[in-house]
């Protein structure tokens, strides 16, 4: 609910309300810093950290042996981790695993249920997604010969932010093999109607698949119940997994059974991995679609990010974050209306994510400025600041003082004194 209170008090007074607040303490956090790019890099939590440890502790202690040894053996690490993410995106533990990148995933997810044939060849999905994923989709039709140009389907914006569902649904002709789609837009945060979407391609029989990377860990989704064909995602952003680290991928229980696009040792069943047969024998769950060995260092701070999922539970976080995100626009609204901002995402819960949407033409400067005065933003081309406060680790007066830093930046003009130029990484 929008509020009018717009004091530091009222700020105080939220955290102190706050069930969730004693999760902050959990993150290594810079004195000094507002943290609001979690969107695209988590904070590390002391739980992370532990986790990542006691994989060494292993494979210092067993050696080789750890593979099926110690607390947590690595041959089944995935799968492990694969359960306890199931809950927050509406899964069975057997329809989710951790393993690969997003784009990988993504590549081997589209190469198994995109097959283009007679006069279904085409691959739907939107103008404002992540470049990679479109990339990926090129790909994939260009290697059933086909032209990227003529079969992949972009759906256009109506006002260069958001996409409306109708427009999709139309876009789901008896010419669609596959319909890819992100569940919350990057730019706008958007969230996109994914029960509405997955239920219009199960009508029309086109396989549907989402990337979740800008909702999973701030958006609770029920993808079993809503019965999405497939899904893939990162860890790092609001599960705070660290740089790089290990993806996950859904795939509905229906599909258990097929045979994956593109096969690998550890797309098999485990109990015959071993066997060394040339014919390979597939995992009966999400656990064919990896291809290689485990990253277990790189998937092991995951496991105690997921530890604090659990306690803190998706649907309360769920609930702050559109607290955060609500009390974060009031104020922009009342301190900074007449200094030449926007409000680019969704207003309503229901069709926001996890972040605020803010557009500027000065955009790229300002981003700087904020730097300098200890508030790390996130910068989207050409006139984006995204701002994301995380359930976890950011408080209500973190979003108050935020607001006023920006708000001295923009009446002092501190923006001018820098380059109308993005750095390398934005």
């Amino acid at each position: 609910m929008a509020t009018s209170d717009t004091s530091r008090a009222y700020a105080e007074y939220l955290d102190e309300e706050d069930v969730l607040s004693s999760f902050k303490q959990e993150f290594y956090l810079k004195e000094g810093t507002i943290y609001m790019d979690g969107n695209s890099l988590g904070l590390l939590s002391k739980r992370s950290e532990q986790s990542l440890l006691a994989v060494l502790d292993s494979w210092r202690t067993f050696g080789i042996d750890g593979w099926t040894e110690g607390e947590h053996p690595w041959f089944n690490y995935s799968e492990k981790l694969g359960a306890m993410l199931a809950p927050l995106v509406g899964a069975s533990a057997e329809e989710v695993i951790v393993t690969g990148s997003t784009t990988t995933n993504l590549h081997q997810l589209v190469a198994t249920f995109y097959r283009p044939e007679g006069a279904r060849t085409k691959i739907v999905a939107d103008e404002l997604t992540f470049p990679s994923d479109i990339y990926a989709l090129q790909s994939q039709i260009s290697l059933h010969g086909l032209d990227p140009q003529e079969h992949l389907i972009q759906v256009k914006s109506r006002d260069g932010r958001t996409v409306n569902e109708e427009d999709i649904i139309a876009a789901m002709s008896d010419e669609v093999a596959l319909v890819l789609l992100p569940s919350v837009l990057y730019r706008s945060g958007q969230l996109l109607d994914i029960q509405r979407l997955s239920a219009a391609a199960r009508e029309r029989n086109i396989p549907i698949g989402f990337d979740l990377c800008h909702s999973i860990g701030a958006v609770h989704h029920e993808l079993s119940l809503w019965d999405v064909d497939f899904a893939v995602w990162c860890n790092y952003k609001y599960l705070n997994a660290g740089p790089g680290s290990v993806a996950g991928l859904f795939v509905n229980r229906r599909h258990f059974g097929r045979i994956p696009a593109l096969a690998g040792w550890f797309s098999s069943r485990k109990d015959v991995q071993f066997d060394m047969d040339h014919q390979l024998t597939p995992a009966e769950h999400a656990g064919a679609y990896q291809i290689g060995t485990p990253h277990i260092l790189s998937a092991a701070p995951l496991m105690g990010s997921l530890l604090m999922f659990a306690e803190a539970g998706i649907d309360r976080l769920r609930a702050k974050s559109l607290r955060m995100t609500q009390y974060m626009m009031d104020l922009i609204e009342s301190e900074l209306s007449s200094m030449g901002f926007v409000i680019g995402n969704p207003i309503e819960d229901h069709r926001r994510g996890g972040h605020v949407s803010l557009i500027h033409e000065e955009a790229v400067r300002i981003c700087k400025a904020l730097k300098d005065n200890g508030v790390v933003p996130d910068f989207r081309a050409p006139d984006v600041i995204r701002l994301a406060p995380i359930p976890l680790y950011t408080s209500f007066e973190d979003i108050w003082d935020m607001v006023q830093r920006l708000k001295t930046i923009m009446m002092e003009k501190q923006y001018e004194r820098y380059e109308k130029k993005r750095g390398v990484v934005a």
